[in-house]
């Protein structure tokens, strides 16, 4: 990405793809692969520089958008402070701005719920709902190859092999170890760390990667 500079402030950002005119001087799309850094600057073209500092990872925070500023002889795209995305639901209400715009039914008041076409307030799924529902989902496909099992047992009155109850019950057990976890986390930072993998090996030894959240069992 490129960014034209005219009398210290950024004028313009080329795609890098054409041919661009500076004041009375036409220069080819070559300037952007074949002239060094310093050969662009010399005319106003500078390559902007990515600074992401601020900027966290989408599934956890919103970002902003990106600022352009022109200092010290270089552009830089810099993100504002990031916003944790909420890890609770959140039950919608009209709210007065919402009343005063005429967007709000006849005789809402602020607070009051606000409903989808079926009369159920609307709900945003905060981040532990959609992690522990993921969970379950996941939980599920596990056991789904297996079900048979118990469907014969009931059916038929075939039992079914120990090893796979209690394989089986293992499964549901961590499913709701994990689902605590999730629940129990404080912000999103600490939702976050429970799906970071990290090296547990001791010093020297193979790394051995895990994570808090841990892993289902595996059918041996």
């Amino acid at each position: 990405m490129f960014a034209v500079v005219t009398d210290g402030s950024i004028t313009s950002f080329p795609n890098g793809n054409k041919g661009i005119t500076i004041g009375d001087n036409q220069y080819p799309a070559a300037i952007y692969t074949l002239w060094t850094e310093a050969e662009r600057n010399a005319i106003g073209v500078y390559t902007v520089v990515q600074d992401n500092t601020n900027k966290k990872e989408e599934q956890w925070y919103t970002n902003t958008n990106q600022s352009y500023a022109f200092g010290s002889g270089k552009v830089t795209a810099t993100y504002g402070t990031a916003t944790a995305k909420a890890i609770a639901d959140v039950s919608e209400v009209w709210t007065q701005a919402d009343i005063d715009a005429g967007i709000a039914p006849d005789g809402a008041s602020a607070n009051d719920p606000r409903n989808d076409s079926d009369g159920n307030q609307i709900i945003i799924r905060g981040l532990k709902y959609i992690k522990n529902q993921i969970i379950d989902n996941q939980c599920a496909g596990i056991l789904a190859p297996s079900d048979w099992r118990v469907i014969r047992e009931q059916e038929t009155g075939t039992d079914m092999d120990s090893d796979w109850k209690t394989w089986r019950a293992s499964v549901r057990t961590k499913c709701n170890s994990m689902q605590t976890q999730i629940t129990n986390a404080a912000n999103v930072d600490a939702l976050a760390a429970l799906f970071v993998y990290v090296n547990t090996a001791d010093e020297g030894e193979p790394e051995v990667y895990a994570r808090p959240l841990g892993e289902f069992p595996v059918k041996s």
